[in-house]
């Protein structure tokens, strides 16, 4: 079964940095889309970047400009680079992407169980 696996959160800073890493593992033809989500407390998901297999991203205007999606296909990876972190960053990062099953060729949506980030003022 695909399984997505997120890694690097942690406390840090105001204006510090974190590195996440959101890894896929399981039987799967291929990769396509990857993307970050996040949830704060009382707060609904949203996306904040996503990249093609291609690696075409697109970010959030909130996080334009300081964090960095990016992936190794070759490692079934994708990174969060989070630079210039601020409180309004604290929130549970999710790992999502879209996964083409070998049996049936068609794309599945996956999501990790989520890494804490913390950012203290």
């Amino acid at each position: 079964q695909v399984q997505l696996v997120e890694s690097g959160g942690g406390l840090v800073q105001g204006g510090g940095s974190l590195g996440l890493s959101c890894v896929v593992s399981g039987s799967f033809f291929s990769i396509g889309s990857m993307g970050w989500y996040r949830q704060a407390p009382g707060k609904q998901r949203e996306l904040v970047a996503t990249i093609t297999r291609g690696g075409v991203t697109s970010s959030a205007d909130s996080v334009k400009g300081r964090f960095t999606i990016s992936r190794d296909n070759a490692k079934n990876t994708a990174y969060l680079q989070m630079n210039s972190l601020k409180p309004e960053d604290t929130a549970v990062y999710y790992c999502n992407a879209d996964v083409r099953a070998t049996t049936t060729l068609s794309y599945n949506h996956y999501w990790g169980q989520g890494t804490q980030v913390t950012v203290s003022s």
